[in-house]
């Protein structure tokens, strides 16, 4: 059963049912039809024109300062991070979300031509909310759709954006795989985005069903990410998209780089797909 939640209707019901489970938490105060390894198109966005923390209005730092006090209070409680404090928080989950947001306008702007106000964006397999939180906080034109299919993380966003006040997200508690055959959410979003997911192989299986034909999907990936792409060319082609770029971002990561990469929506993708839960691999077979 698929489960909505928005910011505007706070459920105490998920809220009891989460601290019956979890003991109550003390408050603080140039597109390629084809690629491979080799012909991948890299750009490469310099630390001067990436939107970074320093860049947000206060209003918005101040958003994303009762984020990660919200994340670190509630991580005591249940696996939400591996980061355990404040300045990890914002150099590896923050300014790694932000950073996204420059090549996403750049290949947004260079398809379509359109404005980059007013999109839709689908941030699969959220978990806390990186980086659809962050994106909605920067971005507070979009409309965000975090996915998320463990109703404790569910309850986790859903306390985290109403104490923030954002307006503009929404929870959907349900499996990419299986929304992805929901009407009401099929390619019906300009951009999907995925953090520390899965394979691209099997995220394009998961994300690529949701976007609309001329839409983005974005996978934020580690530094080296070349030969992943590669097996996912296949499965990318299967969803109807095309590998338009990859972008080297600045990280704070141990290799100091992630890279984001950006598949084009050519074409719809074929009823089938996604398949049943657990099925997603398309680089072995179809």
């Amino acid at each position: 059963m698929l489960i909505s939640i928005s910011a505007q209707a706070y459920s105490l019901l998920s809220l009891r049912t989460f601290f019956k489970h979890v003991p109550a938490i003390k408050s603080s105060t140039l597109k390629l039809r084809h690629f491979s390894a080799a012909s991948i198109s890299r750009t490469s966005v310099s630390a001067a024109g990436a939107l970074n923390f320093e860049a947000l209005a206060s209003h918005q730092k101040r958003q994303v300062r009762l984020y990660i006090d919200s994340l670190l209070e509630w991580n005591q409680k249940m696996n939400l991070t591996a980061v355990k404090e404040e300045n990890g928080v914002m150099e590896r989950h923050v300014e790694d979300s932000l950073a996204i947001i420059e090549p996403i306008r750049d290949s947004y702007m260079l398809r379509s031509g359109n404005s980059f106000e007013n999109l839709s964006v689908v941030d699969v397999g959220s978990g806390a909310g990186l980086p659809g939180v962050i994106l909605a906080i920067a971005c507070p034109s979009w409309k965000v759709t975090l996915l998320e299919s463990l109703n404790k993380r569910c309850v986790f966003l859903e306390h985290v954006i109403g104490h923030i006040g954002l307006q503009n997200v929404q929870i959907v508690r349900d499996r990419a795989d299986t929304i992805g055959q929901n009407l009401d959410y099929r390619e019906n979003f300009d951009i999907a985005v995925a953090r520390a997911v899965a394979e691209m192989r099997v995220l394009a299986e998961y994300c690529l069903p949701l976007v609309r034909v001329g839409g983005l999907f974005v996978a934020a990936k580690g530094h080296d990410p070349q030969e992943e792409v590669a097996k996912a060319e296949r499965a990318t082609h299967l969803m109807g998209a095309s590998l338009l770029q990859t972008c080297f971002v600045e990280s704070h990561s141990k290799f100091g780089q992630r890279t984001a990469i950006i598949c084009l929506k050519d074409g719809p993708t074929p009823r089938k797909y996604p398949r049943a839960p657990g099925q997603a691999d398309l680089g072995r077979a179809a």
